[in-house]
């Protein structure tokens, strides 16, 4: 039973991290429009955000005025 119990321990934590995705959306100002990326935007793209799902972020993107281009 304790074997059990270390193995599904460290399933979670090897797996925890897969579950805490974040999405960045970001808006590149030389062409005008955004994307949505999974690490933090660099220079010269301008952060529009983070959010937890995909779904979120894409929601996100269709009311940002920036985005609308």
């Amino acid at each position: 039973m304790r074997k059990y119990l270390i193995a599904a321990t460290l399933v979670v934590v090897f797996a925890g991290p897969a579950f805490a995705e974040q999405f960045f959306v970001a808006f590149d100002p030389a062409s005008h429009k955004c994307s949505m990326m999974h690490s933090q935007p660099a220079a010269p793209m301008k952060s529009m955000g983070t959010f937890k799902t995909e779904a979120e972020a894409s929601k996100a993107m269709a009311g940002m005025k920036e985005c609308q281009g």
